[in-house]
């Protein structure tokens, strides 16, 4: 008995938590670290042993001091990155001498080891504990560059306590004006997730976590929010940043809502941020020593302008009361008397104001039998996308393949790393374009002031010089073949950096998996380089809409071109319509004897924003559509051809053909 006691005080015990957590900003007592080491705190004054402790301050040191002789944890990981913004990925984890001894490895790898036997269990350790743990060959070069982190950080603020200060004086008048904003009918904007009102800095750190709700309530999307963000030049982060217990908590996220989201298709890091109303994540910012009031007053201002019911109220009485209140600590002050009722959303081309007589179509004023009404639907245009993000090719008449319409995105650009290029990192590529000859067998890329370049349309796998790779699109593996150093060195002298032509490998098949759920009674649908599905659908009734919307909204540039607005949307069919949005009810479509299922709609990003005459980017039509929706930011369907059985006839689309829907038994109203 007196043994198993002696067992039991000697036994290691681990206490782990963080100093300031990555969701909130809630900082938690240093104190805990002596009081678990002493056996003074629950819970190990309750359990016999050594207590060792581990405080997580990747979040902490980012922007406050850490004495370790007053808080001698034991164990310490930080982020370097999360300090300097530079290098990526490296940290490192800070070990108290007295705590090495305890640590044992079940493994050992290069450079840990003294000595070690083939033919035998025999390894003995390096003595030294840092060669015992750092298997292989660390990151020197990153390592090397944390010294002028370091030494920069020190030249441009002085000390971490002068970062402390300043960040926090930014996340406070932030969290005071954003807690204050009102919609015309005094409900909040904003429902902010905290636990205290950034009085203390000891208590509080420069996080602020919220999610945005529009004037009647509801829960603004935080996917939305981001793409929105994106036009501004705002950097936020969205979702529950790897910590669930966190989103549950503040987000009141039972355990079954999660296994219920699960099974609804949401995962961790998509972009489905709604179920059934109610949020699956939230918005974070973060400020570092970098960040300045001017930022702090553009991100109130693009909040204002995006996502408040006009007039813009602000809670007079709740901005009185935080501004009266002295922080505990000091901290740097940021006029709050710089934000008057209103000013945040009234600055020359910034405002987005909701046309009250432009209201969205309603879903129950229109029968649907008067939606349904095939007669009133033709296809008017048809679009291929020969490479992915490349300019257009209109057709009349065009067949289809087994991924789609025929050479339809089989091709794409990839850098040095194969990684692949889009309009949201290089809108000149909307300025290349492809030209297909069948009769040659050829795609040409054209560009003004360049000598067009040719590959050819089909790739045989028995040429032996081919040089396969694979890629990613949409997170999916995908193999393909080079095209060629002609055609690269084509597409690195006009874009300015090294890249490739590559295209999907013929016998490489690709499985759909947005909306698997809805392709029913057919089998796997094979996808090409697309990011979702086989087919992209618009209707111009609802184009006309959102142009209208624009007009009215007197925002910047000339949107009169309604064939120019079409081509943002990159849709492979374009059709006519009465009736704005009806395409989103739709099950099913028949375009002249060719079958389709709906299998959901297109949220977009800010790549509608790229103008593709010019490569410019606008704020356009994003900021409108996000209005103009009253929540996602969808447009079009989604669209999978299900094929006749017992037929090898080869189904051809022509414009002019009639589009016959039929609309879903349960829509999702937007």
């Amino acid at each position: 008995m007196r043994g198993q006691e002696v067992k039991e005080s000697s036994a290691p015990n681990l206490f782990c938590y963080p100093a300031q957590s990555n969701f909130s900003g809630r900082k938690y007592p240093l104190s805990y670290v002596k009081g678990i080491q002493s056996q003074q705190l629950y819970p190990a004054c309750e359990h016999r042993g050594r207590w060792f402790v581990l405080l997580d301050a990747a979040c902490f040191v980012s922007c406050s001091p850490l004495d370790l002789s007053q808080y001698p944890a034991d164990f310490v990981p930080i982020s370097f990155y999360k300090m300097f913004g530079f290098p990526t990925g490296l940290g490192a984890l800070l070990v108290r001498n007295e705590a090495a001894e305890v640590l044992r490895k079940t493994y050992f790898g290069g450079g840990t080891a003294a000595a070690y036997l083939v033919a035998e269990n025999y390894f003995v350790p390096k003595p030294n504990v840092v060669s015992r743990f750092e298997d292989g060959t660390i990151s020197f070069l990153d390592i090397i560059s944390l010294h002028h982190g370091f030494e920069t950080l020190q030249k441009l603020t002085g000390s971490m306590l002068n970062i402390q200060l300043h960040t926090f004086g930014l996340a406070r008048y932030t969290y005071i004006v954003l807690s204050c904003l009102r919609h015309s009918n005094g409900k909040p904007v904003a429902q902010i997730h905290c636990d205290n009102d950034f009085q203390n800095i000891a208590e509080q750190g420069a996080i602020l976590n919220f999610n945005l709700l529009d004037c009647y309530g509801r829960t603004v999307g935080y996917s939305q929010v981001d793409k929105m963000a994106s036009l501004f030049n705002i950097h936020i982060r969205t979702g529950c940043f790897c910590n669930t217990g966190a989103c549950q908590h503040y987000l009141a996220i039972s355990n079954q809502n999660v296994k219920s989201n699960l099974h609804a298709g949401h995962i961790c890091g998509d972009n489905i941020d709604l179920i059934e109303g109610r949020p699956t994540g939230s918005i974070r910012v973060s400020f570092g020593y970098m960040s300045s009031f001017e930022d702090c007053q553009n991100f109130l201002r693009f909040v204002v302008n995006c996502f408040v019911d006009k007039p813009l109220i602000l809670d007079q009485k709740r901005l009185t009361k935080l501004k009266s209140a002295e922080p505990m600590e000091s901290a740097a002050s940021y006029d709050l008397a710089s934000t008057p009722n209103g000013q945040l959303g009234h600055q020359k081309g910034q405002t987005i104001s909701p046309s009250p007589e432009r209201i969205a179509p309603s879903e129950d004023t229109v029968s649907k039998e008067e939606k349904n009404n095939g007669s009133s639907h033709t296809l008017t245009n048809l679009f291929i996308y020969p490479v992915k993000s490349c300019a257009s090719v209109e057709v009349t008449e065009w067949p289809l393949g087994p991924q789609g319409l025929l050479y339809d995105r089989l091709w794409m650009v990839v850098n040095e790393n194969g990684v692949c290029l889009s309009q949201k990192r290089e809108p000149k590529l909307c300025l290349i374009r492809p030209i297909i000859c069948l009769a040659s067998n050829t795609l040409q890329l054209q560009v003004s002031g360049m000598e067009p370049v040719t590959v050819p349309l089909e790739t045989s796998l028995a040429n032996s010089d081919l040089r396969t790779s694979q890629s990613k699109v949409c997170g999916d593996r995908v193999q393909t073949v080079d095209c060629g150093k002609e055609v690269s060195t084509w597409l690195s002298e006009f874009l300015g950096k090294p890249c490739r032509l590559i295209r999907q490998r013929p016998d490489f098949l690709r499985d759909m998996k947005f909306g698997r759920e809805k392709a029913e009674n057919f089998g796997p649908t094979a996808l090409s380089l697309v990011n979702e599905a086989q087919f992209l659908l618009i209707n111009r009734a609802s184009m006309s809409f959102l142009q209208e919307h624009i007009a009215n909204s007197e925002n910047e540039g000339t949107w009169h071109d309604m064939e120019q607005l079409i081509q943002r949307f990159r849709a492979n069919l374009v059709i006519s319509g009465q009736e704005a949005f009806a395409e989103d009810d739709w099950s099913h479509l028949t375009v002249g004897d060719t079958q389709f299922q709906v299998i959901g709609r297109c949220g977009r990003c800010q790549m509608i924003g790229v103008d593709q005459k010019s490569a410019a980017r606008t704020q356009e039509p994003l900021r409108s559509l996000s209005e103009c929706r009253s929540g996602k930011v969808t447009f079009g369907v989604y669209l999978a051809h299900q094929s006749a059985r017992n037929t090898t006839a080869v189904p051809v689309l022509s414009v002019g053909a009639r589009v016959i829907p039929r609309i879903s038994e349960s829509s999702d109203k937007p």
